[in-house]
């Protein structure tokens, strides 16, 4: 279930950050780009995955290190693929891979809190309330925050 927050996601005092990647290891706008700026070994694991691999989709990578703005805690960082391409058509979200991705995601951090941007829906022109009810049926009963500017 969702719990949308107005607020700076990388403030956010969650266990695990999920964000949305394409499959070509750049990293390069959106959510991303900051993920890149803070926190470079999540980078770091992306680069190790074969760039423009499309069976990357409905995978992730992920560290787990000190959170940038408050050093005393850990924060894991999931690189969830999401999407193939970072250009061209309107909507490249890949509804099938975010759901497959989640359920690894609900199996591996079941005992964390997770929180995430409104993923998919800003660079990748994602349907938002199509994705909102992925999320949700996934997450029946676990609180999903979502941070919103």
């Amino acid at each position: 279930m969702i719990n949308y927050i107005k607020g700076d996601l990388f403030k956010s005092k969650d266990d695990v950050l999920v964000h949305g990647c394409n499959c070509f290891c750049t990293m390069g706008g959106g959510v991303a780009k900051f993920i890149k700026q803070y926190y470079p070994l999540a980078y770091m694991a992306d680069c190790k995955t074969r760039p423009s691999d499309k069976d990357k989709l409905g995978s992730y990578t992920f560290v787990k290190l000190k959170h940038y703005f408050y050093p005393e805690r850990m924060i894991t960082i999931v690189n969830a693929y999401t999407q193939y391409d970072f250009y061209g058509k309107d909507d490249l979200f890949e509804y099938d891979a975010f759901r497959t991705v989640l359920k690894k995601i609900k199996k591996e951090f079941s005992e964390n809190s997770i929180c995430m941007p409104k993923i998919g829906a800003g660079l990748a022109g994602g349907d938002w309330n199509r994705i909102e009810q992925i999320i949700n049926e996934e997450f029946p009963d676990k609180q999903i925050n979502i941070y919103y500017l």
